[in-house]
């Protein structure tokens, strides 16, 4: 299914991943209020579609937005309730990139009015379908799993110290999904990858809304870092490495997807 904010690729199985900062679109009107350092949306999670495209031949949904975390971030509440307390956090509709410079001309941040129109046209859509397809599996198969991907450089000093592990799961600590599924994750041998579980990064705002265990609705993040794909600090895959890392992604999808049928 297409739409002009997203694209959905239905399977087979109850289980849906969500790759909520994968897009690069920026609209014309936006885009003319921007540096052009902006346009070069430089904190995508790159190449997660492409990372990710043996899930099709298992059998899993997969949900796609059109447009840049730039435009709006959609693993952000649409009132604009932080994520981590405390913590220094992007906007629903970020100001700044994560090296903290600027992403609009002067004088043309968006204002609230703006804010709400990119909720109702970009944010609304994507979750409304996410919401939807969540539903339908539930009905559909009684047990669901939703993975929501991403992915962010090895080094970000705004956001954490030092180099991030490999492989961050997050759970919402613990709340997100069944013990039982988490320590089914933990037990994977990820070498030569590190790993780490509820670290810096917990599960933003889509696993911590739509994970909800009691239904049956299991939510897990994975944040994987660019190091293990790409030449960092640019945005050029590194094919050796991704063929490499994919390896590991396929065997942390086979134990989401084998979870799905217990």
């Amino acid at each position: 299914m297409m739409n002009s904010t997203y694209s959905l690729s239905t399977g087979n199985i109850g289980m849906l991943i969500s790759m909520p900062h994968n897009g690069q679109q920026i609209p014309q009107d936006i885009a003319d209020t921007m540096l052009t350092s902006a346009k070069k949306i430089a904190d995508t999670d790159w190449y997660m579609d492409k990372l990710y495209d043996f899930v099709h031949t298992m059998g899993v949904h997969t949900l796609t937005p059109n447009y840049s975390r730039y435009v709006i971030d959609l693993n952000r509440n649409s009132n604009s309730e932080s994520l981590y307390a405390g913590a220094d956090n992007t906007e629903l509709c970020p100001t700044t990139a994560f090296d903290s410079s600027p992403l609009y001309l002067k004088d043309q941040q968006p204002s609230s009015q703006e804010v709400a129109n990119r909720v109702k046209h970009y944010w609304q859509p994507y979750h409304q379908v996410l919401s939807d397809t969540l539903s339908q599996l539930k009905q559909q198969y009684g047990k669901v799993v939703l993975l929501d991907a991403h992915s962010i450089l090895s080094r970000v000093p705004r956001f954490f110290e030092g180099k991030l592990p490999d492989f961050n799961f997050g759970t919402a600590d613990g709340t997100s999904c069944n013990n039982s599924l988490l320590e089914s994750v933990q037990s994977l041998n990820l070498f030569p990858y590190t790993s780490v579980c509820n670290g810096r990064f917990k599960g933003g705002y889509i696993t911590r809304a739509y994970g909800d265990p009691s239904n049956n609705i299991h939510a897990i993040q994975l944040e994987l870092s660019q190091a293990t794909y790409m030449d960092e600090p640019s945005n050029h895959v590194n094919k050796e490495k991704a063929e490499r890392v994919k390896v590991q992604l396929k065997n942390f999808v086979q134990c989401l997807v084998d979870y799905t049928k217990q």
